[in-house]
């Protein structure tokens, strides 16, 4: 019994083991390629012990290159995007977990049905609208298009977390004094902090990653980071060495964020979980 528990243990990493070099693979090709010259990149075979260059990177971050006004501009968004979401979802979560509303399993499904649309049926519609108000080729009009797929997730999932924190935890502080108010920004909030973390990171990942919006909100001086590596592709050829780069910029700061917060993001993404 044990050697055959052993012989399942072993089976089960070796497959775990190909499942991350598959993953994984990939994205340290990307990066080392990322630092090689055109003719290291495209050695048969391989080379994986060779002299690192930067050239590449200097010459993005360079005056003639645009990529840091791509990266200001993917920064400003995603951030701004995620503090409104993470914010007003905070908020509504809360009057959804404590409101008893009699249809709150309606308005909870409603909500996140605004989410799981395809975004190509609710790009037309919303650019019609931002043209309208101007909106479009704006950071602002950008904010409000991650914003609208955002928000719905941000509020269902932040009102799962609020069902998870006990309710006699609010009725003491309130008892000691505090208002409604108070014992939601002293304890519910607090008590869901791994909850808010891993909405934050989930938000921020959409804002960031995101090419379908900015490809269609975005002008001139407002792309990002994604619609700076589509522009890598021409008639012409492809640009490897900046297109290399350019995918590294855009994971790399997901991956330490994902790492940074990795304890708070596998309790946030369990609390909500069926006990």
């Amino acid at each position: 019994m044990a050697l055959r528990r052993k012989s399942v243990y072993a089976v089960l990493y070796v497959v775990l083991a190909a499942a991350m070099l598959w993953a994984l693979l990939p994205i340290v090709w990307m990066a080392l390629s990322s630092v090689k010259t055109q003719v290291n990149m495209f050695s048969m075979p391989p080379k994986f012990i060779f002299a690192p260059t930067f050239h590449t990177y200097r010459e993005m971050f360079s005056a003639k290159g645009n990529f840091g006004e791509f990266l200001t501009n993917s920064v400003v968004v995603s951030l701004s995007t995620t503090f409104i979401s993470v914010v007003l979802g905070l908020m509504g979560g809360f009057a959804l977990a404590r409101g008893n509303f009699k249809k709150e399993k309606g308005i909870s499904s409603w909500i996140i049905s605004t989410r799981m649309a395809p975004i190509p049926a609710v790009i037309l519609p919303l650019y019609l609208m931002f043209a309208k108000a101007g909106l479009i080729g704006t950071t602002t009009g950008l904010i409000f298009a991650y914003t609208t797929f955002n928000l719905p997730f941000a509020l269902w999932m932040m009102a799962t977390f609020f069902k998870d924190v006990p309710v006699d935890m609010e009725e003491a502080a309130m008892i000691d004094g505090c208002g409604k108010f108070e014992a939601f920004r002293r304890i519910a909030v607090p008590t869901a902090a791994p909850g808010i973390v891993a909405t934050s990171i989930l938000c921020l990942m959409f804002s960031w990653n995101d090419f379908a919006f900015a490809s269609v909100f975005s002008g001139r001086g407002t792309q990002t980071v994604p619609v700076a590596a589509s522009l890598l592709i021409s008639q012409h050829g492809i640009q490897w060495g900046q297109a290399m780069a350019t995918g590294t910029v855009i994971i790399a700061p997901m991956i330490v964020c994902g790492l940074a917060v990795r304890k708070y993001l596998v309790r946030g993404l369990s609390m909500g979980a069926v006990k």
